[in-house]
C-alpha cells in the first residue's frame, strides 16, 4: 500500500481542514465576544445569588421555625407561660424607649 497521495487529495485535505479551522474560529469569537463574556458573567452572578437567597431563606425559615416552637404548642396553641414574660419584657422595653425619648425632648 503506498502513502502516496495524490496532489487533488491534499487540496481536498487542505479545503476540508481550512474549513475546520474556519469553524473553530468562529466559535472562538463567539465565546469570546464581549457580549458573551458579560452574559455568562451576569449568569453566574445570579446563579451565585439565587444559590445565596435560597440558602437565606431556608435559614430564615428554620430559624422562625424554631422561634415559633417556642411559643406555640403542637396544636398550634400559645404558650403562655413562655408568651407572657416575653410580652412583658416587650412593654417594658417599649415603655423605657418612650420615656427616654420624651426625657430627652423635654
Amino acid at each position: 500500500m503506498s502513502d502516496a497521495r495524490t496532489p487533488a487529495q491534499i487540496e481536498t485535505d487542505i479545503k476540508s481542514r481550512r474549513d475546520q479551522l474556519a469553524v473553530t474560529l468562529d466559535e472562538i469569537g463567539v465565546r469570546l465576544h464581549p457580549s458573551t463574556v458579560i452574559g455568562d458573567a451576569k449568569a453566574k452572578v445570579a446563579s451565585a445569588v439565587d444559590q445565596t437567597a435560597g440558602r437565606a431563606f431556608v435559614a430564615v425559615n428554620r430559624g422562625v421555625s424554631e422561634v415559633r416552637a417556642q411559643f406555640v404548642d403542637e396544636e398550634g396553641s400559645p404558650r403562655l407561660e413562655r408568651v407572657v414574660p416575653v410580652a412583658l419584657v416587650v412593654v417594658g422595653l417599649v415603655g423605657l424607649l418612650a420615656f427616654s425619648a420624651k426625657r430627652r425632648r423635654g
